[in-house]
């Protein structure tokens, strides 16, 4: 496992987990219980960062980005670097397509799965 969070790290997640935007909702239904075939947790401290979602078998983050992001790009780019150096990958998807096209979230994201463990795709029910 990566570096362990500190307590604000984790109250942080937690206060997160709690607050889940309905789009956060939508994803982590898709990949929650091992829907791709990897386990994912959402908002993970990691490193000193939440991650929204992080499979660990993958070394894989998913980060939706609303809005907000565009005025953080180099606060973003200074995270997926410094996440990287540990060996995390750290993909992007934009809120609107979660919202019209969750589906192919969920294909794009278990493609990330298999070019991370070098395989093909996990199973799952998109397979």
């Amino acid at each position: 496992m990566k570096g362990a969070a500190s307590v604000g790290t984790v109250r942080f997640a937690r206060q997160q987990r709690r607050e889940a935007t309905p789009t956060e909702d939508a994803l982590w239904q898709a990949l929650r219980k091992r829907g791709l075939g990897v386990r994912f947790r959402r908002q993970h401290g990691i490193e000193g960062f939440v991650l929204d979602f992080y499979c660990e078998q993958a070394a894989l983050a998913i980060e939706i980005d609303g809005a907000h992001h565009s005025e953080r790009g180099e606060y973003d780019e200074w995270r997926t670097q410094g996440l990287s150096r540990h060996g995390i990958r750290v993909e992007r998807v934009r809120v609107g397509d979660v919202e019209t096209d969750l589906q192919g979230v969920v294909r794009r994201i278990a493609g990330w799965i298999a070019e991370q463990l070098g395989d093909a795709p996990p199973p799952g029910p998109l397979s």
